[in-house]
């Protein structure tokens, strides 16, 4: 079994929480780096687990995590979700 990745996230009040690392996505030009994370939380409807994706900010000797609010950003990351998500395992 993969051992899971785990990171502290801070918020802007100074509040810590735990997260689990998914994956990590960088743009198809690698200038822009993406996470997938989840806090542990499940929709109630579907029960499926919620995830977040955030734009990696290099500040300091740490990162800072940004929402992704550009339109055409969002669609590129869209687009690098649904290439990992049609990746498939070759066949021997």
């Amino acid at each position: 079994m993969d051992k899971k990745e785990m990171a502290e996230l801070i918020d802007i009040d100074g509040l810590s929480s735990d997260i689990e690392v998914v994956t990590y996505l960088n743009s198809d030009d690698d200038k822009r780096q993406y996470v997938v994370y989840t806090k542990g939380e499940v929709q109630e409807e579907t029960g499926n687990q919620v995830i977040y994706i955030a734009k990696i900010i290099p500040d300091g000797n740490n990162f800072r995590l940004e929402e992704i609010t550009d339109d055409v950003e969002w669609i590129d990351v869209q687009h690098l979700l649904k290439a990992i998500a049609n990746t498939q395992p070759k066949e021997s």
